[in-house]
């Protein structure tokens, strides 16, 4: 029975291991095994693949390629053709599918916009499609870019710090100006009162440095050589506006009326300070969930900021 059992065993054909093909596909795709791993839309190391790979060769019984330098062998040609329009669409095939059962879409943004934009956008969007299944992640956007390239995300919006990364499309949303708040009652009439003041004895409140409106506050205090640390973090940009009008200091905020209009605050504008510029990222195309969520964004820019210098 056991000599059986053996002869029964080795007739059975010899099967290929699917993911061995995928990691396959990836190198001949990219042009060799490091930079293979380096645009994986997963994490694997090195090693890993070069294991895997000497195991797919074995199971197929002939080399796919030379390693140095990288050259596909007429055995990895024709399994890299054979491969390729499966892998090639299968993200394209899994979003169609998935749109089918319900749509859904991944957003990353800064927590600005998650707390105080997003979700008059995503009410419009949902209105037309109520089965909407949505993530959220909070980031800056160094941290957007890095997922839209890696198709962790589907868009961002953010405050640009600096100009996106030229693999990824972006569209400008608006952009606002900065402005100091001070209490109704405060004597002080232009910040200028305040660059003037060896030691600025207000406190001041503002969001937490990581925030675009704050690193470009501080970019402004530093062309002037004005040293104002920070007394009262904020976590949102209506809570900066209360805090003024309850006498807690002097806020930064940027010119939304919506955000910052209160009977017992007054605004200070910050001139030449710069401006904060929201923008929407996206790779590649946007898909029509994503244009959905464009237009919505530039309906709600259009309605609750009308004097906010929107781009075009």
């Amino acid at each position: 029975m056991g000599v059986a059992s053996s002869a029964s065993r080795a007739q059975r054909p010899r099967t290929v291991n699917i993911h061995h093909v995928e990691l396959f596909y990836y190198v001949a795709r990219h042009g060799g095994i490091s930079r293979a791993v380096r645009n994986m839309p997963y994490g694997i190391q090195q090693p890993a693949v070069s294991s895997q790979i000497l195991s797919l060769e074995d199971d197929l019984g002939a080399k796919l390629f030379e390693r140095n330098p990288f050259k596909l062998t007429p055995a990895g040609e024709a399994l890299y053709e054979f491969a390729r329009p499966f892998f090639d669409n299968l993200e394209a095939t899994a979003e169609r599918l998935r749109q089918t059962a319900a749509p859904s879409l991944r957003i990353g943004a800064s927590e600005l916009v998650l707390r105080d934009y997003l979700p008059t956008v995503i009410a419009q969007v949902r209105a037309r499609e109520p089965k909407l299944r949505l993530g959220l992640r909070s980031g800056l956007q160094q941290n957007v870019e890095t997922w839209l390239l890696e198709r962790e995300i589907d868009m961002a919006i953010v405050p640009l710090q600096k100009k996106p990364t030229a693999k990824l499309r972006y569209e400008r949303l608006l952009q606002l100006p900065l402005v100091l708040l001070v209490h109704r009652d405060s004597e002080i009439q232009s910040p200028d009162e305040l660059w003037r003041q060896d030691v600025i004895e207000e406190p001041l409140i503002c969001l937490p440095e990581t925030e675009a409106i704050t690193r470009v506050f501080r970019e402004g205090l530093r062309l002037r050589k004005v040293d104002w640390p920070h007394t009262v973090e904020s976590s949102s940009v209506s809570l900066i506006t209360r805090y003024v009008a309850n006498g807690y200091g002097v806020g930064v905020n940027v010119a939304a009326p919506q955000a910052i209009t209160h009977p017992d605050v007054r605004v200070l504008p910050l001139g030449d300070f710069g401006q904060i510029e929201i923008a929407v990222l996206t790779n590649g195309k946007p898909s029509p969930l994503v244009q959905q969520v464009i237009a919505a964004s530039q309906q709600v820019v259009s309605e609750e900021w009308p004097e906010s210098q929107q781009v075009r």
